[in-house]
């Protein structure tokens, strides 16, 4: 028996239903005995030539000074882990404080997680292991487009939608509506975004209720691995909305259910080129199966980066030992929670024969759409804007609009929403002041 059907067994025993799911490459997929692990192996001996880098002889890094020095603020010990590589699973120490920081929220076990380098590479590493030709990854539309990318054209999986928004509202059933017409038994991947790019929505308590009950319901069909891309995860303006992630409601709810949470420094700590992101499944840390996900994880890691940046990691490990952290966020998501309330101000009184602001509370983002009687194409828009008016957003076909508010000043966002509001009346020909 080859390795990796020793992994799928493990698998199978402690997670029926991520096993069922597992693509064919995430089936043949098991971290070799090779380099990587031979040298783990090593790690602490006191003659060590396991590893192809550059030391004193006693693990410390030969490094020029002028490297060194871009660290000067690190301990010594520390400078040395940024310089070498890190462990193909990530740091330890990070590891450790990630699964700290994800405990104060936790109702369920979870796995010790898997530093990737960077949220998209999370979401890749979740393509290969659960996604492949022809199977459906069911996702909310409008979404962000990169989904297509990592699923679809890496994979060859099968997006399939549903509407997120229904009469200008959240639909908390976009996900069953586009499960509708698959096969019941067949495994399937299902992406969730809160807070939402590019919408910037998170559900309120009872879309959530109606969510989750959905969700359940397609379990009663087919094998479901529920992606919770928690990228903007904290950053909530509105009372009453949950901040948490789904991730924790969705845990041991069902046999025929597996969440997978993706999370990272990007957006949490506004650590956006750190590129430090990790993965965590809702099972017991010590067992089995976790094993077997994390042997399937380094494999396909170390076959694509080799492991992920170290210098990134030690930093986050320095921004997460500061007790002054917490309240540094806390200053960070009041300041978008500023430019919010200015945002949505401005758009309560754009023209709705125009314009449709579409609901947002949270996130970096919000969402316009082009009214559809005026025939207008959003990536026309989105051209008149920068030749005419000095200003940048993003086309989402055919009709949206999406505002990246979190890089916008609070005073300027007024003006913003103005010149959207004149541009699309120049090329609808629509006078100031008409009616519909």
């Amino acid at each position: 028996m080859s390795l990796a059907d020793d992994l799928n067994r493990n698998l199978r025993d402690g997670s029926p239903v991520l096993a069922a799911a597992l693509s064919e490459l995430g089936r043949r997929t098991a971290f070799p005995p090779d380099i990587p692990h031979q040298a783990a192996e090593a790690r602490g001996k006191e003659l060590n030539a396991t590893i192809g880098q550059v030391t004193d002889g006693a693990g410390a890094p030969l490094a020029p000074a002028s490297l060194r020095s871009a660290f000067g603020g690190l301990e010594r010990k520390d400078t040395d882990r940024a310089i070498l590589y890190s462990p193909i699973e990530g740091i330890a120490e990070l590891r450790r404080l990630w699964s700290d920081r994800l405990g104060r929220s936790a109702s369920a076990p979870f796995t010790l997680p898997q530093v990737t380098v960077g949220l998209t590479h999370g979401l890749s590493l979740v393509a290969d292991l659960f996604a492949g030709p022809d199977r459906p990854v069911a996702i909310a539309a409008p979404f962000w487009g990169n989904y297509r990318q990592i699923f679809a054209l890496r994979r060859g999986a099968r997006v399939v939608t549903g509407p997120a928004y229904r009469d200008g509202r959240f639909n908390p059933r976009a996900i069953v509506e586009a499960l509708a017409g698959e096969e019941p038994g067949r495994p399937a991947v299902a992406i969730l975004n809160f807070p939402s790019n590019p919408g910037g929505y998170s559900p309120t308590a009872e879309e959530r209720r109606q969510l989750v009950a959905g969700l359940l319901e397609e379990a009663d069909r087919r094998p479901l691995v529920v992606v919770l891309d928690d990228a903007y995860a904290g950053l909530i303006y509105e009372e009453g909305v949950p901040a948490g992630s789904l991730f924790w409601e969705l845990a041991d709810r069902h046999p025929n259910l597996a969440p997978i949470k993706v999370d990272g420094a990007t957006k949490e700590l506004s650590f956006f080129g750190g590129r430090v992101g990790f993965l965590t499944f809702a099972l017991p840390p010590d067992g089995a199966a976790a094993a077997a996900l994390e042997s399937k994880l380094k494999c396909l890691l170390r076959a694509a980066v080799g492991s992920p940046p170290a210098a990134s990691q030690v930093a986050l490990i320095g921004a997460l030992r500061d007790r002054a952290t917490p309240g540094q966020i806390e200053a960070i998501r009041q300041r978008l929670a500023a430019r919010y309330r200015a945002l949505a101000d401005a758009l309560s009184d754009v023209d709705r024969y125009l314009l449709e602001p579409l609901p947002f509370n949270s996130g970096c983002f919000a969402l316009i759409a082009l009214k559809e009687n005026l025939e207008l194409d959003s990536n026309d828009v989105r051209r008149e804007l920068l030749e005419r008016y000095d200003t940048g957003l993003i086309a989402i076909a055919p009709r949206y609009l999406r505002i990246a508010f979190c890089s916008v000043r609070r005073a300027a966002l007024p003006e913003l929403v103005g010149r959207i509001e004149r541009a699309v009346r120049g090329m609808a020909g629509r006078p100031l002041g008409t009616g519909g």
